[in-house]
């Protein structure tokens, strides 16, 4: 097989993360998630715990709601005071992004993988999404719980990846044309996403 990258955003709930690693699986490549935050750790010199406060953070500020920092490549340097902010932490993990896609065949989840590698043409983007009642499902089977704190969790959860994306992208996260595939996972199942994957793989690349 040649070079691929897959990108995997997806709704909470959808089992877009779940596909991601069955896609790896099946391709017997590597997928990446939140391990991106040990490698930007590692290349920056900066405490991996801060690349996790900063979604915190992140979920929790009005103004990174209402503004927009879009990625264009740069990193701040160590003498910088806005070296360990907010969007350089951001600045490595799309670093590490890029490397990863450079080096090798993989899966990345999130981390608006898609916008990073947008000049890359071994990338495929997908977006893994389903109506509110199968996430509502998937998520109380994941997360137990009220019923009422389960759907705060999918509310909160899919407007700070929306606002995130937009906040490095300028672009709205659930846009079809961000994306090579917009999959159902209700209306597939989570193996059939991954059949549907490989199938535009197989016919875009071979």
């Amino acid at each position: 097989m040649k070079q691929v990258v897959i990108t995997i955003s997806r709704h909470y709930g959808s089992g877009g993360k779940t596909v991601g690693e069955m896609l790896a699986k099946r391709l017997n490549i590597p997928c990446y998630d939140r391990n991106i935050m040990r490698l930007a750790s590692d290349i920056s010199g900066i405490d991996e715990g801060m690349f996790g406060e900063v979604d915190e953070k992140l979920k929790s500020s009005p103004l990174f709601r209402i503004s927009s920092k879009i990625y264009k490549g740069q990193l701040i340097p160590p003498e910088s005071d806005e070296f360990v902010s907010n969007d350089n932490l951001f600045n490595y993990q799309a670093k590490v992004i890029k490397e990863l896609a450079k080096e090798e065949s993989c899966v990345i989840i999130g981390r608006c993988a898609d916008f990073v590698l947008k000049d890359m043409d071994h990338v495929v983007r997908v977006f893994v999404h389903a109506p509110h009642p199968f996430c509502f499902e998937k998520a109380m089977e994941v997360n137990g719980g009220s019923e009422k704190d389960v759907e705060k969790l999918i509310a909160k959860t899919d407007k700070y990846r929306a606002d995130y994306y937009t906040y490095y992208t300028g672009k709205q996260w659930n846009d079809a044309r961000n994306y090579d595939l917009c999959l159902d996972s209700s209306k597939l199942g989570f193996e059939k996403c991954v059949e549907e994957i490989l199938s535009y793989i197989n016919i875009r690349f071979q």
